[in-house]
C-alpha cells in the first residue's frame, strides 16, 4: 500500500515536473520572439515610423490572429459570436488599453534603443501584469482565483509582492544608466545605434507603456470564458487562448490605427507607401516578419500559460525572456559602446535586479 502509494506521488510530481519544464520552453519561445520583432523594422528602408508600425501591425493584430486561431480552434469565430457581449466588451476594452501601451512601447524602443527601451517598458509591464489580476480579484472574488488580500496574506503572496519592489528598484538602477549614458556620450555617439535616442522623452513614454501593456494580462482574464469554451468543446487546451487573443487585438488594431492615420495625415507620409525609392515589397516582408514575431510571443505565452496557469510566475518568466533577449540585441547593435565601465556595470546590475525579481516572485507564486 505505502509502495503504491509512493508511485502515485512521485507520478503526480513527475507530471507535474515536465508541465512545469514544458511552461518554460513555451514561454522562452515566446520571449525570444518578442524580444526580437522589431530587429525587421531596422531593415525597412524610406518609410516613416508610422508606416511602417500600421504595416507590420496588420498582420499582428488583423492578419495572423484569426489565421492562428483557426489552425487551432477553427470554430472560434462561432464561440466568440455566443459569448455574453459584457465579456467580449470587457476583453476589447483590455485591448485598447494594452493598445496604447503597444503603441508606446514602439515609441520606448524608437528613443531609448533596445535594451534601455525593452527593459524599463517590461520591468514596469511584468510588475503591473504580476498585480492587476489580484486587484481585480480582489473587488471581483472568483473561486480559484488569488485576490490581492489573499497575497498580503501568505508567506507566497508576500514575495511577490516583494518581487515586485525589486523589480521596480532594478528599473530605477537601469534608467539610472540611461542617464549616466546620457551625459557621457556625444550626441553622435547616442544616435549612432540609436537614431532618434532621447532619455526624457523615452523614460516618460516607457513607463506609461509598461504600466497599460500589463492590461494584456487582464485581457487573458476577461475573455477566460472563451478560452474555457474552446476547451469544453475538446479543442487542445494549449491553444484555448488564442479564441481570447482575437478580441483583445481587436482592441490593439483599434487604438494603433487611430494614432498611425493621425500621424501619416499629420506628417503626410501616406506617399511612402508608394514612392518610387522604397522598395515596397521588401518592407511589407520586413514588416510582416515583425507582426507575426511580435503574434508569437503571444501564441507561446498561451501554451506556456495552459502548462502553468495564468499567474505571476507566466507572466513574469515570459517578460524575463523578452528582457533578456532584448538585451541580447542591444550588446549586438553596440547600443552600450564607447559608455564607461561604470556605466556599464550599473546597467548589468540593473538587469540582475530586475531577474532576481523575477526568482523572487516564481519561488512566491509556487508557494
Amino acid at each position: 500500500m505505502i509502495n503504491e502509494l509512493f508511485i502515485i506521488l512521485l507520478s503526480t510530481k513527475t507530471t507535474t515536473l515536465m508541465q512545469v519544464i514544458l511552461g518554460i520552453i513555451f514561454h522562452t519561445i515566446g520571449g525570444i520572439s518578442s524580444g526580437s520583432f522589431y530587429m525587421p523594422f531596422n531593415k525597412v528602408k524610406n518609410w516613416a515610423w508610422e508606416n511602417f508600425w500600421l504595416m507590420g501591425g496588420l498582420f499582428s493584430w488583423l492578419i495572423v490572429p484569426p489565421i492562428a486561431a483557426y489552425l487551432t480552434v477553427p470554430n472560434f469565430s462561432e464561440i466568440i459570436a455566443s459569448t455574453a457581449s459584457n465579456i467580449k466588451s470587457t476583453t476589447y476594452l483590455m485591448g485598447l488599453l494594452w493598445g496604447i501601451g503597444g503603441l508606446t512601447y514602439g515609441l520606448g524602443v524608437r528613443y531609448l534603443g533596445m535594451s534601455l527601451g525593452n527593459s524599463v517598458v517590461l520591468s514596469f509591464c511584468s510588475a503591473f501584469g504580476a498585480l492587476v489580476p489580484s486587484i481585480y480579484y480582489n473587488f471581483n472574488p472568483t473561486p480559484g482565483k488569488t485576490s490581492f488580500s489573499d497575497m498580503l496574506s501568505n508567506t507566497g503572496g508576500q514575495l511577490v509582492l516583494l518581487g515586485v519592489v525589486v523589480c521596480l528598484t532594478g528599473i530605477g538602477i537601469a534608467g539610472k544608466a540611461g542617464m549616466m549614458k546620457e551625459n557621457e556620450l556625444t550626441t553622435e555617439q547616442k544616435q549612432a545605434s540609436t537614431k532618434e535616442f532621447n532619455l526624457v522623452k523615452g523614460l516618460i513614454i516607457a513607463i506609461i507603456s509598461g504600466i497599460l501593456s500589463s492590461f494584456f494580462n487582464f485581457g487573458i482574464e476577461a475573455g477566460k470564458p472563451m478560452a474555457d469554451e474552446a476547451v469544453k468543446q475538446g479543442f487542445n487546451p494549449l491553444f484555448q487562448n488564442n479564441v481570447t487573443y482575437v478580441v483583445i487585438l481587436w482592441g490593439g488594431l483599434t487604438t494603433n490605427l487611430i494614432w498611425c492615420l493621425y500621424l501619416l495625415f499629420k506628417n503626410k507620409t501616406f506617399g511612402d507607401f508608394t514612392k518610387s525609392e522604397a522598395p515596397t515589397s521588401a518592407n511589407i516582408f520586413y514588416c510582416g516578419l515583425a507582426g507575426t514575431l511580435w503574434f508569437l510571443q503571444f501564441f507561446f505565452y498561451g501554451m506556456g500559460e495552459s502548462k502553468m496557469g495564468n499567474g505571476a510566475s507566466s507572466w513574469i518568466l515570459h517578460m524575463a525572456t523578452i528582457i533578456l533577449t532584448a538585451n541580447m540585441w542591444g550588446l549586438y547593435l553596440k547600443e552600450w559602446s564607447g559608455v564607461s565601465k561604470k556605466t556599464f556595470r550599473t546597467f548589468v546590475i540593473g538587469i540582475l535586479t530586475i531577474l532576481a525579481s523575477i526568482v523572487l516572485v516564481g519561488i512566491g507564486n509556487s508557494l
